[in-house]
């Protein structure tokens, strides 16, 4: 029976139908695709709203107090516009789907969820939230567990969504370390035939190679704040080594006598709360003013610390000035979300298609036209997205 030719349709939804097979960490975040563009096409720029999980207060006793469903939202610029470009013969139209995916679709689909992984582990510097001794590989639940302290203590929701992205030296260290601890017979069978670990310590464990790596930057001196009482998004300090000193966008770091709060009932935690440097900075003179987040709240609803900096009071940044360290993250699949939207189908070309569904997130384009010359049909599958830490403090760094 003669083979029939390959549709543009076929490829597309073939194309995606990987890709949703092929995400890492992608797969364990929140994915929301906007079919506001699905007639007209979206473009590199436009931006999307993104919904927010709804959040309820509690009331007590019997009368009723009705509250309003606000649906929040948040806006997601699309600006990574990413593809796979490559070409194919007629005769390659007459291979099986599964052959030509093989062939042509896997290979594509890998390079661009590898991207998407990317660019979402590079979120770690806006995370604030961070356990783990620098320098110290996890070989044990240890860091896991204070790590799922640390979110618990920000409120983070105890489900089934919680996960655990770690390099490949992170996983070769703690699926030897804990290959005999798992009650599952078939965990256990997974890390042996597979080196994965599944769940454990309320994560699901993943490996990604996309997990960044931090260099601090390079500080020196007996950094202090200068001025007591600072609140908001950024703190005025003093104390660097002058001339010799700097921090990067990443950095991490404490302050003396200033305590995270559980934010459902307003008690410190015991833990130093951790501020994350978001530009770096450098200067001449040891004084500089660092743009953090969080922003220092000392009351109201949005309170997050046990009270404001003291005048002097000690900064300790987090890892040896100028040292390397991996960003393993544990975190739950709202605290960072992948946004997109169908691209504008162009015309003047041989075939295009899109490809999309609410269930993955995720929206595929692929554009085919003919090179006359070559008997030639040069290909491009491109994917539009944005990433964003919605809420970051659902997620923990965890240096080693």
């Amino acid at each position: 029976m003669s083979n029939s030719l390959l549709t543009i349709s076929q490829i597309t939804k073939e194309s995606l139908r990987v890709l949703k097979n092929q995400i890492g960490m992608t797969k364990s975040v929140n994915r929301q695709y906007d079919d506001s563009f699905a007639k007209s096409g979206a473009k590199i720029g436009d931006t999307i709203n993104i919904r927010k999980p709804n959040r309820f207060t509690v009331s007590s006793g019997q009368t009723l107090s009705l509250q309003d469903v606000t649906e929040a939202s948040t806006p997601l610029v699309l600006d990574s516009q990413k593809h796979v470009d490559f070409q194919f013969s007629s005769k390659d139209m007459t291979l099986s789907i599964d052959e030509f995916s093989k062939r042509y679709v896997v290979p594509a689909m890998t390079a661009l969820a590898n991207d998407c992984d990317f660019a979402l582990t590079g979120l770690y510097k806006q995370i604030s939230q961070s356990v783990g001794t620098p320098g110290t590989s996890m070989a044990t639940l240890t860091d896991a567990l204070a790590a799922k302290r640390k979110l618990a203590e920000a409120g983070c929701p105890v489900d089934s969504k919680l996960s655990m992205m770690i390099d490949a030296e992170a996983e070769a260290s703690i699926v030897d370390g804990l290959k005999g601890l798992f009650q599952s017979s078939n965990q256990i069978k997974e890390q042996y035939e597979k080196g994965m670990m599944g769940r454990a310590a309320g994560f699901g464990w993943s490996m990604d190679q996309n997990i960044r790596k931090h260099t601090v930057g390079a500080y020196a001196g007996t950094p202090l704040v200068n001025g007591g009482s600072q609140t908001g998004a950024a703190l005025i300090t003093d104390g660097w080594s002058s001339g010799a000193s700097a921090l990067v966008e990443g950095d991490v770091f404490t302050i003396a006598g200033v305590y995270a709060i559980n934010p459902q009932n307003r008690e410190s935690t015991g833990q130093l709360k951790e501020f994350v440097v978001t530009a770096g900075i450098s200067d001449t003179s040891g004084a500089k003013t660092i743009a953090i987040s969080p922003s220092i709240v000392t009351s109201g609803a949005l309170q997050n610390v046990n009270a404001g900096p003291a005048d002097n009071a000690a900064i300790t940044v987090k890892g040896a000035a100028s040292g390397v360290f991996p960003q393993q993250l544990a975190f739950h699949e709202d605290a960072f979300v992948l946004g997109c939207a169908d691209l504008v189908l162009p015309g003047g070309v041989d075939m295009a298609s899109r490809a999309s569904d609410s269930d993955s997130g995720l929206s595929l384009r692929l554009v085919r036209d003919y090179d006359i010359s070559n008997d030639r049909f040069p290909c491009r599958i491109d994917l539009l997205y944005g990433v964003k830490a919605v809420y970051p403090e659902l997620a923990c760094r965890i240096y080693n």
